[in-house]
């Protein structure tokens, strides 16, 4: 059974994270899945207010989640943080791209995700990221019309990935399997990131 909120507000959050206590005693697991992007567009097209509401959805949240559980989990004994970010946040944008302000908030992600590793390793809290590719969304459909083919033609394996291909990354940082990796991430983008 999972436990969903907004993550929005620290208070929203915070009520959360004692749900989740209540409910099953512990949280051995958190996936950190929040994301927005409201701006498809050049950086002079960007208003401010564009980027305030993505780094708030896709990094500012995280930091509010785990600042509310780390706590739990180091007095349980450990436990497991999942960032989704993307593979947007390794590199810049391909020519015609425009997505200048997601990249920098799942580059953040990332990185995070490296600091709060290196921070907690020692209450045996393990942080790792998955990096997803280009996959059919909401957030992406318009994007894809325009690029699809060419990102499919580019990636390896020749193809889009979609919610099925995140199963077994997942599962494999929220388990025992994952125990000696902190700090890393995964790049699940069908090997576009390699090329």
């Amino acid at each position: 059974m999972a436990v969903k909120a907004p993550v929005g507000r620290t208070e929203e959050v915070m009520t959360l994270v004692e749900q989740a206590v209540d409910g099953f005693g512990r949280i051995d697991v958190v996936v950190n899945n929040a994301a927005t992007n409201p701006h498809f567009g050049p950086l002079l097209t960007a208003d401010e207010s564009q980027l305030d509401k993505i780094l708030d959805t896709n990094a500012k949240s995280v930091f509010r989640v785990c600042k509310a559980v780390v706590p739990q989990m180091e007095k349980q004994g450990g436990g497991k943080i999942i960032n989704i970010a993307s593979v947007a946040g390794l590199r810049g944008t391909a020519p015609g791209v425009h997505t200048i302000a997601y990249n920098t908030s799942k580059a953040a992600m990332i990185n995070f995700t490296r600091a709060l590793a290196s921070e907690w390793g020692r209450y045996n809290i393990n942080v790792n990221a998955i990096c997803p590719g280009f996959f059919p969304t909401k957030m992406s459909e318009g994007l894809l019309e325009r690029i699809g083919e060419a990102v499919i033609a580019r990636a390896p394996l020749h193809r889009l990935g979609g919610a099925e291909d995140l199963k077994g990354a997942v599962v494999f940082f929220a388990s025992e399997a994952s125990r000696h990796v902190t700090g890393q991430y995964l790049a699940v983008d069908g090997g576009a990131s390699i090329v």
